[in-house]
């Protein structure tokens, strides 16, 4: 099957796929090794976290003529295309990389896109190179001391006022609670602080509010959906999962 090499913007909407597949890629898993040379043991090597991947797709054609090989629906304008690479890289866009088949679906940054023309038929030629995108975190910092005595801050999410959070795909209330206060089961307080009907309905781009888990309102009597999710169980055997719902379930 021919492989399909695709960006995606998920804000907009807005995909690009490579009119001619490159005949190839390389994509890496890497993790950051910190070498620690220790008197009498020599060199060690320490996990350091996960590093960034970096790659560049070559000589990718981007056509002016309708060859029989390009992808289905691809432009023979090959500046267009050009147009909406550099869009990217001045917005500095995420976008997603993906390709067909496989299980390559990763969030990138576009750093750069050299193109030029080589053989007199007016395609263009180019060199598209890409870097792993993480969206960082914002880091709970420790209080500084003050003069006057800072406000309480909450144990759970170390803040002395709501943070916010932005929720991406994949994302549930009940992961978002786990994350933030060490327990799912405030999802549906924290449901009930963001004016939120259905803890189990949430969707990418939703903004919340995350207070300090005391500032939480006590939780409003459950729907029955809720209630039996909490007493099913689940258990792993023979070769697939078994799940026991409550009585009356």
């Amino acid at each position: 099957m021919k492989r399909l090499i695709t960006f995606l913007d998920e804000g907009s909407g807005t995909q690009l796929v490579l009119p001619v597949t490159p005949a190839g890629y390389e994509w890496a898993r890497q993790a950051a090794i910190q070498v620690v040379t220790v008197d009498q043991l020599g060199d060690l090597n320490f996990f350091g976290g996960r590093r960034m991947a970096s790659a560049t797709l070559a000589e990718c054609i981007l056509p002016a003529h309708a060859y029989p090989f390009l992808s289905p629906g691809a432009s023979t304008d090959p500046w267009s295309y050009v147009a909406q690479l550099e869009r990217w890289i001045e917005a500095g866009t995420v976008l997603r990389f993906l390709v067909s088949g496989t299980p390559v679906n990763e969030a990138v940054l576009l750093e750069s896109a050299v193109y030029r023309e080589q053989d007199g038929t007016n395609d263009l030629y180019a060199d598209l190179t890409i870097r792993q995108y993480l969206k960082p975190e914002t880091p709970v910092l420790p209080a500084q001391e003050q003069a006057q005595p800072a406000a309480s801050r909450d144990s759970a999410t170390g803040a002395s006022q709501a943070r916010t959070y932005e929720v991406v795909r994949g994302d549930t209330l009940w992961d978002i609670c786990r994350r933030f206060y060490g327990d799912g089961s405030l999802c549906w307080d924290l449901a009930a602080y963001n004016q939120v009907a259905n803890a189990n309905l949430i969707y990418p781009g939703q903004v919340f509010q995350i207070p300090p888990r005391d500032q939480l309102p006590g939780a409003e009597e459950k729907p029955e959906s809720a209630r039996a999710a909490e007493a099913t169980t689940a258990r792993y055997g023979d070769g697939g999962w078994t799940l026991s719902l409550p009585e009356g379930g």
